[in-house]
């Protein structure tokens, strides 16, 4: 088991009836375990996360004057066409489907969870993210990826309360839920389970890490460390002094401005999904 997690626990395997019939679900009040370590490292990955060639990424100039700029909100303007809307009724269909709590919280919650998973899965699955931080596109990077953006929302959501820790419960079982079709597609049917184990174990780990990189107690450096190890390194390799770290260092400005402009997000935009992270196709040469 590569040493990636430093917080087990255990989640059913979602599938497509047990969400339909309400699967059990786990509290994630907290969104992360107390444990002591927060170190996390991307050493020891099974060969179907293989990243391929350890080789350093080529230095681009232009990655040392990015993500400088003010955070700002992430929300979209009202007449975004990206926006989605919460279905509007009257009459005799309206009644029908409160009865049938299509307007209950918990149904509000999962409407706007699958609204914010697609926020989330758009900015992992394009090409941009990998072209801008000169990442080859592999399923363990991909999975780093979006563990990121996860800890980034989750993060948002928890300044909200209870309400927030609620609506991140249904955000984790889609991310699960997807993960778990993520890794059959990368050719894993053998012993999905015990993947699946270990990767919640690598998830929660990263949490972990984040958090206490963005903690007030962190040093300036620990947030591209930690991402060094969780997205960037092979098997545990120290990070480049030179122009080769300019895509870590540009990587741990953008979370670090992404964490501050999903702070600067209104709830309402939040718990929609009416937001967007940072463009990156802009950056592209």
């Amino acid at each position: 088991m590569p040493r990636w997690g430093t917080a087990a626990s255990r989640l059913c395997i979602l599938g497509l009836k047990k969400i339909a019939e309400g699967p059990p679900r786990r509290d994630l009040s907290q969104f992360l375990p107390r444990r002591s370590s927060s170190r996390v490292s991307g050493s020891g990955a099974p060969d179907w996360v293989s990243k391929g060639s350890s080789s350093a990424p080529k230095p681009h100039a232009r990655l040392n004057t990015l993500f400088w700029s003010k955070p700002c909100s992430l929300a979209l303007a009202p007449d975004s066409p990206l926006r989605i809307e919460e279905p509007q009724y009257e009459g005799l269909k309206r009644i029908l489907l409160k009865l049938m709590l299509f307007y209950s919280k918990q149904s509000k919650d999962i409407r706007g969870a699958n609204v914010i998973y697609k926020r989330v899965i758009s900015q992992v699955d394009k090409p941009a993210i990998y072209d801008v931080f000169h990442l080859e596109k592999t399923f363990k990077t991909t999975f780093s990826l979006l563990v990121l953006h996860m800890w980034l929302v989750l993060r948002r959501l928890k300044e909200e309360g209870k309400e927030g820790v609620e609506l991140g419960q249904y955000l984790y079982e889609l991310y699960n839920h997807d993960l778990e079709l993520r890794v059959s597609k990368a050719g894993v049917n053998l012993l999905l389970t015990k993947w699946m184990k270990d990767l919640e174990k690598i998830f929660y780990g990263n949490i972990v890490a984040y958090d206490a990189a963005m903690s007030t107690e962190a040093k300036n450096d620990d947030l591209t460390n930690v991402i060094w190890r969780n997205i960037f390194a092979d098997d545990g390799s120290p990070m480049p002094s030179d122009a080769a770290a300019d895509p870590v260092k540009a990587f741990s400005r953008y979370a670090r401005r992404e964490s501050t402009c999903m702070s600067l997000t209104g709830k309402e935009a939040i718990f929609s999904g009416n937001f967007m992270f940072t463009p990156l196709e802009k950056h592209l040469p």
